[in-house]
């Protein structure tokens, strides 16, 4: 009697704990996580010149260096969220944008006349949500926005020739909705970037995630990062959470551990100030661990996975990469990153499969300009900003839930008391 007290909240009702989930739950949690991250994969910490699957070692560059590029790192990111009020309501929205930094400094990407918005984002008008039209309006509005539009324009063919699922698919839920029209207004962006009139050969896309796509067809992806090789602009897809940092936790430490104890203590630094040097290190992830990470030998495992540029989901080819170094933070470093397959690749269309190991180690080491920033290190500062620019918020709900009440009020010149009463959630009052 007294547990399930414990267990009442402060107006008797009864509350589900965390410790109401059974012990068995939690331990085959525990043991799941505990296997993964001790798998050895066999990977050497001394890495071979020639093999890309081993660790490549190299001195950061210099933090009094980092802004002397005339390089512009583009980074995109997207967004969505939405809520159902207890009416019979629901909002749904999603957005996504680029920033630009070049010589350290954010440039301005967009003509509004704001001094802190410096990148450009685009929203949807559309996102009232009563009925299954209201979605396929949604779905629609996307289609029409002028870099989708312009997407759709450069793959060319009919839409079904285009995504991989039809229309009415898409839109049987708003969360799958939302989520296809995030990443096709991501894609987009990079096509618009590229088109950019400042952009030029040796340039930076970075995009938060991969470059891969359950939405969009490998032929077109594949499309896309051709033209980017041909014009001369990086493209990389970048993540901090990944399973494949969970698959590789036992290389991570043996490598941090060789890093720190052996390699540093003996290698010819150019810094000579021994608060400043710091090493990097970058391998592609090998197929075994991709199969692993991404669910095993399922037909959509394999897709995913696959280091080609037929019958997978994109263009791009995983690496792992420590791209700062700070003593005892073990693992946090480590990103992974999704390469264009035709920069690591250049005779990917010939089946010649000998990587650009010159073209790696410029792309790794040029990404160490963002990776020096102290309150994330190891992870490109310009990724921070543009999530900043576009993400929606956990208090979406709250901030727009106010602005609908004073449009109402200001705009419908309705009572406070009815607008109240359409917001009005009875479990609020529980």
């Amino acid at each position: 009697m007294l547990n399930e007290l414990k267990h009442l909240n402060c107006k008797g009702f009864y509350e589900m704990r965390t410790d109401d989930i059974p012990e068995i739950a939690i331990e085959l949690v525990a043991k799941y996580m505990n296997e993964k991250s001790s798998k050895n994969y066999q990977i050497p910490v001394i890495g071979d010149p020639s093999n890309p699957e081993t660790p490549k070692y190299f001195e950061i560059i210099s933090f009094d260096d980092i802004d002397d590029s005339n390089i512009r790192f583009y980074a995109i990111d997207g967004s969505y969220n939405s809520q159902q009020f207890y009416n019979g309501l629901s909002i749904g929205i999603y957005s996504a944008g680029y920033i630009c930094f070049q010589s350290g400094k954010q440039i301005r990407m967009n003509d509004l006349d704001v001094p802190l918005i410096l990148g450009k984002s685009y929203y949807p008008q559309n996102i009232l949500i009563t009925n299954e039209d209201h979605l396929f309006d949604i779905y629609d509005e996307l289609l029409s926005l002028e870099p989708v539009n312009t997407l759709i324009s450069f793959f060319g063919g009919p839409l079904d020739d285009i995504f991989s699922y039809k229309r009415d698919v898409i839109c049987a839920n708003l969360s799958t909705l939302l989520s296809f029209c995030q990443g096709i207004l991501e894609w987009s962006l990079v096509l618009e970037i590229a088109n950019l009139k400042d952009t030029k050969p040796g340039d930076f896309i970075l995009r938060d995630g991969d470059l891969r796509s359950l939405h969009i067809k490998q032929s077109n992806l594949v499309k896309l990062g051709n033209y980017l090789k041909e014009k001369g602009i990086i493209i990389l897809g970048i993540t901090k959470n990944s399973p494949v940092k969970m698959e590789l936790s036992y290389a991570f430490k043996q490598i941090d551990s060789y890093l720190q104890d052996q390699l540093k203590p003996s290698y010819p630094f150019h810094v000579k100030d021994p608060r400043r040097q710091k090493l990097c290190c970058w391998f592609e992830v090998p197929e075994s661990v991709l199969l692993s990470s991404y669910g095993g030998k399922s037909d959509s495992s394999v897709m995913y996975a696959k280091k080609d540029i037929k019958g997978g989901r994109g263009y791009g080819l995983f690496f792992v990469a420590r791209l700062d170094y700070v003593e005892k933070l073990q693992n946090y470093d480590w990103i992974v990153i999704d390469a264009n397959i035709f920069d690591v690749i250049p005779k990917i269309t010939d089946k010649v499969l000998t990587r650009d190991m010159e073209k790696l180690g410029y792309i790794f080491k040029e990404l160490t300009r963002l990776t020096q920033e102290h309150y994330i290190l190891g992870y490109p500062y310009p990724l921070v900003e543009v999530h900043n620019l576009v993400s929606l918020k956990r208090d979406f709900k709250d901030e727009i839930v106010k602005r609908v009440k004073f449009a109402m009020y200001r705009d419908q010149r309705m009572d406070n008391i009815e607008i109240e009463n359409l917001f009005l959630d009875i479990h609020d009052r529980f």
